[in-house]
């Protein structure tokens, strides 16, 4: 089974006014961001302890690792995400993103991203450079 789970988002609904695509339905959201990316840069380099943590790619496109630290010897993964894939990340699997080009995504997790307790929901682990 592989690390991180990509589901391709289809819409539920469409008809001449537009699209409804529902992504989650999860009752334990408690933190929503949008966060875009320059082509070229890295994000995460991180693992989450207890956190689940759901990326919905709006447009761009990124190549995402991930390793599972539940189990040694590990290999990194790699998946290349699309607009419209939501990315899911389970605790305990460290995880980067580098941007093949300019993105926007929703970032969205199980638990609250506190910035006064960035350590304690965020370890840094770092998988690429």
């Amino acid at each position: 089974m592989p690390n991180e789970k990509v589901i391709k988002i289809k819409p539920a609904f469409e008809d001449g006014r537009g699209k409804i695509s529902n992504i989650i339905e999860d009752s334990s959201i408690s933190h929503v961001a949008i966060i875009t990316s320059k082509k070229g840069s890295i994000r995460a380099n991180h693992y989450h302890p207890e956190q689940i943590q759901y990326e919905f790619l709006i447009s761009g496109r990124y190549e995402s690792s991930s390793k599972d630290l539940k189990k040694e010897g590990a290999k990194i993964e790699k998946i290349v995400v699309e607009p419209g894939d939501l990315v899911i990340t389970p605790p305990m699997i460290a995880h980067a993103m580098r941007f093949t080009e300019d993105s926007v995504m929703l970032n969205i997790t199980t638990g609250s991203r506190d910035p006064e307790k960035f350590k304690e929901h965020t370890i840094k682990y770092e998988l690429i450079k």
